[in-house]
């Protein structure tokens, strides 16, 4: 594939269980080598979406290609260069961890040279994965769904919530993968309700709202567009008091302290009539993805689907 090749492309994709709409009419390219973030409170339709991307859903209506592949038509093919992490990751209790990565591995139809190294990384040690599985924790089992999608060095893999579960020291070696992945050219598709993940490895995100796509923006636009929040600290102990013009923002007080959320165009403005008043301390922080989530959710006129 050349590098403006899309590696997930979706035309309209509808997935319908009955009456009820998982998702609809789903237009998303991703291209080889990207980290795309795919966002969405739970319920949204992210899990249907992926699982028809990786072939175990059948659209109802529309067009699926992962790396120019039909994921049901061409599973067979498909599989190897898969590594898919569902988000409820399911495994059988009576296999220890090592056969269960021997089986995925089997399945995916591909040498697994990374699963040693995997291993030692997300600290699976050799008494672990000699323990059958049902003695597992949650983040140990996530770290083993981690091990499998990775292990044959797939060139897309499919993550759905990826850091459920795991603890703060396993995750920035998450993101070390993350970013080794996106070095050697691999394409990612992270979908996570965890809005800092997202923010934090991808570059461009899709959010999704009751099944239909809300937006497709780039995560540095959605940041550069949405408000500032301005905290101020005043000095002279008289709380709660009129800010002037900056009053439309919404002021959230808690004793002599308040902020706002203000608008990147409104900023020097407002900061010029509140710096008038007898202000302490000030700061400005940078928006996140936090609010240019909520925003577009509040001012989308996407219709409920569900």
């Amino acid at each position: 594939m050349t590098s403006t090749a899309a590696v997930i492309e979706l035309d309209a994709l509808t997935k319908r269980y009955g009456r009820t709409v998982g998702v609809e009419r789903l237009d998303i390219r991703v291209g080889e080598g990207e980290l795309f973030g795919f966002l969405g409170p739970n319920g949204a339709g992210k899990t249907t979406t992926l699982r028809c991307l990786v072939g175990l859903l059948r659209p109802t209506s529309g067009r699926v290609r992962v790396l120019g592949l039909d994921p049901v038509a061409d599973h067979h093919r498909l599989a190897p260069a898969l590594g898919y992490l569902p988000g409820e990751l399911r495994l059988y209790p009576e296999l220890t961890g090592r056969q269960t990565l021997r089986l995925l591995a089997d399945l995916q139809g591909r040498p697994t040279p990374r699963q040693e190294e995997l291993c030692h990384r997300l600290d699976l040690s050799g008494a672990e994965l000699d323990r059958t599985v049902r003695g597992y924790s949650h983040g140990m089992k996530q770290k083993l769904g981690l091990v499998q999608a990775f292990q044959h060095d797939p060139e897309l893999l499919v993550l759905d919530e990826p850091t459920e579960g795991l603890d703060p020291l396993v995750q920035e070696t998450f993101f070390e993968l993350l970013a080794e992945a996106a070095a050697a050219g691999r394409t990612v598709l992270l979908s996570s309700h965890v809005l800092p993940v997202v923010q934090r490895t991808c570059r461009r995100v899709a959010i999704i709202r009751h099944g239909r796509l809300v937006a497709v923006r780039g995560v540095a636009e959605l940041r550069e567009a949405r408000a500032r929040r301005v905290r101020l600290v005043f000095a002279d102990g008289g709380g709660r008091r009129p800010l002037g013009a900056a009053q439309r923002w919404e002021p959230d007080w808690t004793g002599d302290r308040v902020e706002l959320l203000v608008p990147p165009h409104e900023l020097v403005t407002t900061l010029r009539g509140l710096l008038a008043l007898p202000v302490a301390d000030v700061s400005v922080e940078e928006a996140g993805l936090d609010e240019a989530f909520l925003d577009l959710y509040r001012n989308s006129g996407t219709q409920e689907g569900r």
